[in-house]
């Protein structure tokens, strides 16, 4: 695994070393790891999700509740 050092204020420091200390990670970059993760894939849902609109924007006008845009998105990340 690579290493990579970062520089925080302090208030922010003593943030991620509270949610280790709290037992809901195993240590500093755990949490760090975990912020990342959960950017990588929320960006990942917002790219789906503009490329759908995109689409349907090209495709012209289509009826669609929030919940079945939501389904046919989970159906595309699923393939």
């Amino acid at each position: 695994m690579a290493t990579m050092n970062i520089s925080l204020p302090q208030a922010l420091k003593d943030w991620v070393e509270a949610q280790a200390d709290a037992g809901l990670y195993a240590n500093a970059s755990d949490y760090v790891r975990d912020l990342i993760r959960r950017d990588v894939e929320k960006r990942e849902k917002t790219e789906a999700l503009r490329v759908m609109v995109q689409e349907a924007e090209q495709s012209g006008f289509r009826s669609m509740s929030i919940e079945e845009i939501q389904a046919e998105l989970c159906a595309r990340r699923e393939r």
